[in-house]
């Protein structure tokens, strides 16, 4: 099992809570030509991304020749400050059943994200390092550090034009991890970001793998205003070496709930080891 977790890295993320990553309010749109793309991303930041949240999740992973596999997921979050505790319990299928993955996401870049893995079979929980971060996450094509949320100063920014997403305008902004850590950490030596220039959401991203010669793109194909708050409810990503796609993941959210009742000693290690 540790084997099958780790071979394979709400992104962007409150992405994975990729949902809650791209959420967002939405805006007036602005000429295109009114922000630079370090201010675009920083309004992508400073979107609301709702608190206090539950939802089911299903992850449905699909290999080259088709076939699927379908985990079923109950989420929780609650923000702490400006920093985000999220907790996922594995329901569905049997082989995962009591998996729990748990992450403390640090909106300030001082300190690295905290992420456990327990692992039910073992009765162990696992802290993710961060030489593990570009790892999979359950065997999907999103990694651990695509799980949290990015931190802004970590990654150097650049607008290369405009484009239309699902008759949509978007920015087209490229992202340069600021040193090797971070590259060596999320596993990606460039990306570029398609944002939504009305709501200030990423929509869609490209993302280039530092090993292995790979390609991931990501695709929010589905988004829902709940409670006021726009959120990613049916997300994509692939991976692709040349012309070949290897591996792809869909993400689907349901249920949706936000302003719960959530205590924070919810997201404690004793209660991902306790379970639902």
């Amino acid at each position: 099992m540790m084997k099958h977790i780790f071979t394979r890295n709400i992104f962007f993320t409150k992405v994975l809570y990729l949902p809650i990553v791209f959420a967002a309010l939405s805006v007036v749109p602005a000429p295109a030509n009114a922000f630079t793309a370090s201010e675009i991303m920083e309004k992508v930041d400073a979107r609301d991304d709702g608190d206090n949240m539950t939802a089911n999740m299903e992850m449905i992973l699909i290999d080259k020749k088709g076939h699927e596999r379908v985990r079923k997921i109950k989420t929780l979050s609650k923000d702490r400050g400006k920093d985000t505790l999220k907790l996922m319990f594995f329901v569905e299928p049997a082989d995962v059943r009591d998996t729990g993955f748990l992450t403390y996401d640090y909106y300030s870049g001082e300190k690295d994200d905290d992420q456990w893995l327990f692992l039910p079979e073992l009765h162990k929980t696992k802290r993710i390092a961060s030489s593990d971060k570009s790892s999979a996450f359950m065997g999907s094509d999103f990694s651990y550090a695509d799980m949290t949320k990015r931190v802004l100063d970590e990654w150097k920014y650049k607008l290369l034009k405009e484009a239309e997403v699902r008759g949509h305008k978007v920015w087209l902004i490229e992202a340069i991890p600021s040193n090797k850590t971070i590259e060596d950490r999320y596993g990606y030596t460039k990306s570029v970001l398609f944002v939504r220039q009305d709501i200030f959401m990423v929509v869609r991203a490209v993302l280039w793998v530092k090993e292995g010669k790979r390609l991931k793109y990501l695709d929010v194909k589905k988004l829902e205003l709940i409670d006021g708050i726009w959120i990613g409810t049916e997300i994509h990503m692939k991976t692709n070496k040349g012309k070949q796609t290897i591996h792809r993941s869909v993400f689907k959210w349901h249920n949706i709930k936000f302003n719960q009742d959530l205590d924070e000693d919810l997201f404690t290690i004793r209660r991902l080891e306790k379970g639902l």
